[in-house]
């Protein structure tokens, strides 16, 4: 039988009726489909048959025609997940919701769901979760979620030490009597036992009890099975008086207690995961100095708002970004960039919350505050990057998600063959108990999302934000490495250092017409020129023209000027190209002026190379990447530039349309391609490459489409994110090659009988901490730039 449902989808990019009616016939044409749209609420009403006609097949068709579906995007904070199976069936629910995207990290603890705007809430999100068992809410503040990690740490420690202490005179009984406990009277030892398995063991019985109502198998279920197979026997045999036969209290309490410690440690060493996020926290401090009305007072940094006249003294931290309006002071920005020298700041000058004033007095004018700063995007960022996942762990989620059924399925048929080989079935139910809890699926769960937690936090604290686990990822592939000459390789501070007349016209008034022409130019040589100009009096520009890659055109007191390539602006001389080529030879970039036709003089600019810029390119060199220079600049520029930097290969006068083409070329030669640059002509190139890199100083709309951001502009910080990516890697497939190792050796060793519980469990509960603790290794990474 059909299902009849009813949904209302948000439409974006309607403007008219014409675009409602559009969507509407397209919508109608689907099987089983009723629309009406509304362009008043910019939404569609629909009824569906859901056995015909799917919600994404709905959003493809209105994007098909034209139009969006906003998209929402939450985080939610779970509980109640034991292992990489309950990450696996959290996501697997969610998705399972009609348009709802949702990835998982067992690590984090957290999910990002993203859903069309409107269809759902964070409510109907978080009943899903906890109708499959688990607990949820929208992601808290990180200092309210540090607080309460804290107290659930505490707690853990607290349960483990109240078990221990009724554990170990069990243990002891068993290690002094030859292993079966016979020291304590078999009375004393249930007395023992019953605590540990019921009142301290409950969680698992619990989070087992939630897992199999949602239709899947946990962690939980392997532990709550296989200690109360163990306690359940003893406990008959106990008050059943059958004193030949051998007890195993001590190996269910054991269990539970080794997998709390287990647990605790785990949280401590995944803690340390993300302690990058709350250091960065630490920076930003809790009071700051204003002045109201020539009076200088102090309030919390909530109370600080856009406008206000903040105090920096020497040796405090700015709490806000803004603009210096009076003072000079060097400044400690090496917390946001990872550049270790001191930044010289002066009137005009931008300052950025977390930093700190090493001298001098500075008086800011707050432009964001709170939330809005630096220093808060950079922590979003990090967070939302260590709780997205990377390509090399679908493996192991595909094997999570059958692990625990595979594993009580290996330990029913080790109990029946061991029972039929043997005779006996204590033995063959202390076997079947050993593969129970040897088995772990946690340390497989972990091995990728916490080396990316740690790895993502080691690059924020050295200035390198990664998007995403995936840009981390790809990252270490990268063979081929475009970078951009303007502000990657150079400094990016072009400045005029020549100005050559060819008619009657004084430099000055050359400089003149150009700089007047240039005001409506965002290019960097356009600022160069305006900057040489100033003090001048500008001229007003009719007819304002850009022709991308040549330069830019305009009637300038009634004369036609043209600035940009000189070949472009009119004809070339003999004499003339000898001059361009001479001052190319220098790596300086010509810009021609020419009025009516007439080339009338040349603009002289140069950009100096980055005095780090060859050492990176060697560094990148050694670690087997090609280094690919590409620019809009002519050849002989081009040329003397790469030779400075050490590039081997370059590309000359690229126009900006044609980036993005030469990086597909080199893809298409099967090159894994990266492309570093900081400008909005960049902005395709990056979109097109494998892995694209932009520097921290550029553009908004570089770094927008950016996957790793360089907050500080020098290609070392690039060769530091691909050492940090290869490190992190490495750190994966160790853990993942331990993880998979132990679950291989492990269980057969439990099925032949060569585990008996107590050390399996306890193998079990380090596997997951070995893990994290190999993880953590990666803190001990440094910048080699």
């Amino acid at each position: 039988m059909s299902a009849i449902a009813e949904l209302k989808l948000p439409i974006g990019g309607m403007t008219c009726a014409a675009c409602a009616s559009r969507i509407e016939k397209q919508l109608n044409k689907l099987p089983g489909v009723q629309a009406a749209v509304n362009l008043a609420t910019e939404s569609a009403q629909i009824q569906l048959d859901s056995a015909q006609t799917a919600l994404p097949a709905l959003i493809e068709t209105i994007e098909k025609t034209g139009f969006t579906v906003p998209e929402s995007t939450i985080r939610l904070g779970l509980g109640g997940m034991t292992c990489a199976a309950c990450a696996a069936r959290i996501e697997k629910v969610l998705n399972k919701q009609s348009g709802v995207s949702a990835g998982v990290n067992f690590a984090t603890e957290t999910a990002e769901v993203h859903f069309p705007a409107g269809l759902w809430s964070a409510e109907d999100l978080i009943a899903v979760v906890e109708k499959a068992g688990y607990s949820a809410q929208l992601e808290m503040d990180a200092n309210d979620h540090a607080a309460e990690k804290a107290a659930q740490m505490q707690h853990e420690r607290n349960h483990f030490l109240l078990a221990a202490v009724l554990t170990l005179p069990l243990l002891a009984g068993m290690f002094s009597m030859g292993g079966h406990g016979e020291l304590l009277p078999r009375w004393l030892q249930w007395l023992l036992a019953t605590p540990v398995q019921f009142w301290f063991g409950a969680r698992f019985y619990r989070g087992a009890y939630k897992s199999l109502r949602g239709g899947s198998a946990n962690m939980d279920v392997l532990v709550a099975l296989g200690t109360t197979m163990a306690y359940g026997m003893s406990a008959v045999v106990t008050w059943a008086g059958w004193h030949d036969q051998h007890v195993y209290f001590e190996a269910g309490a054991a269990v539970i207690t080794l997998v709390i410690l287990g647990k605790w440690l785990e949280s401590r060493a995944k803690g340390k995961t993300s302690s990058a996020i709350a250091e960065l926290l630490k920076l930003q401090p809790k009071t700051a100095r204003i002045e109201v009305d020539g009076e200088i007072r102090e309030v919390s940094i909530a109370a600080l708002k856009s406008g206000d006249r903040v105090i920096v003294r020497h040796g405090e931290i700015i709490p806000v970004d803004g603009e210096v309006v009076e003072g000079q002071a060097a400044v400690d920005e090496s917390m946001l960039t990872g550049e270790s020298l001191p930044v010289e700041k002066h009137v005009g000058s931008r300052v950025y919350a977390a930093t700190r004033n090493q001298d001098g007095m500075l008086k800011c004018r707050a432009t964001s505050v709170g939330g809005r700063t630096q220093l808060a995007e950079i922590v979003r960022l990090v967070a939302a990057a260590q709780g997205s996942k990377a390509p090399i762990q679908r493996l192991a989620d595909q094997i999570s998600g059958i692990f625990v059924p595979t594993v009580v399925g290996i330990s029913v048929l080790t109990f029946v063959l061991t029972w039929w080989w043997s005779g006996s079935m204590t033995v063959s139910l202390i076997h079947a108990v050993a593969v129970l809890v040897i088995a772990c699926p946690c340390a497989l769960g972990l091995a990728t999302p916490t080396a990316v937690m740690v790895g993502i936090g080691r690059g924020a604290q050295h200035g390198v934000l990664f998007r995403n686990a995936a840009a981390l990822e790809h990252a270490e592939k990268i063979d081929v490495l475009v970078v951009d000459k303007t502000g990657t390789l150079t400094e990016g501070k072009p400045a005029v250092v020549d100005i050559i007349a060819l008619g009657d016209e004084s430099t000055e008034r050359i400089l003149q017409l150009a700089a007047s022409l240039e005001q409506g130019s965002e290019h960097p040589l356009a600022r160069a020129i305006l900057t040489a100009a100033n003090g001048q009096a500008l001229l007003p520009v009719e007819q304002f023209a850009v022709t991308a890659g040549q330069g830019v055109s305009g009637v300038v007191e009634a004369g036609q000027i043209q600035v940009g390539v000189p070949g472009w602006v009119a004809p070339l001389s003999a004499e003339t190209e000898a001059q361009i080529q001479a001052q190319a030879a220098q790596g300086r970039t010509l810009a021609g002026v020419a009025r009516n036709g007439q080339l009338i003089g040349l603009i002289a600019i140069a950009d100096a190379i980055r005095p780090s810029s060859a050492a990176a390119v060697a560094r990148l060199q050694s670690m087997g990447v090609e280094v690919v220079m590409m620019t809009g600049d002519n050849a002989a520029t081009a040329a003397t530039i790469s030779r400075q930097a050490g590039v081997a290969r370059f590309r000359a006068q690229v126009l900006p349309q044609d980036k993005a083409a030469f990086v597909q070329q080199l893809k298409a030669e099967g090159k894994f391609v990266a492309m570093a640059g900081d400008g909005v002509n960049d902005a395709p190139a990056l979109a097109a490459a494998d892995v694209s890199f932009a520097m921290g100083a550029g553009s908004d709309v570089a770094i927008e489409a950016a996957d790793v951001t360089l907050m500080h502009s020098d290609l070392n910080a690039l060769v530091d994110a691909i050492s940090l990516s290869r490190a992190t890697l490495a750190k994966i497939r160790q853990n993942l090659f331990f993880a998979f190792i132990y679950n291989v050796l492990g269980i057969p060793l439990a099925v032949l009988g060569f585990l008996n519980p107590v050390i399996a469990g306890a193998a079990m509960a380090m596997s997951s901490v070995s893990v994290v603790s190999n993880s953590l290794l990666l803190r001990r990474w440094r910048s080699r730039g």
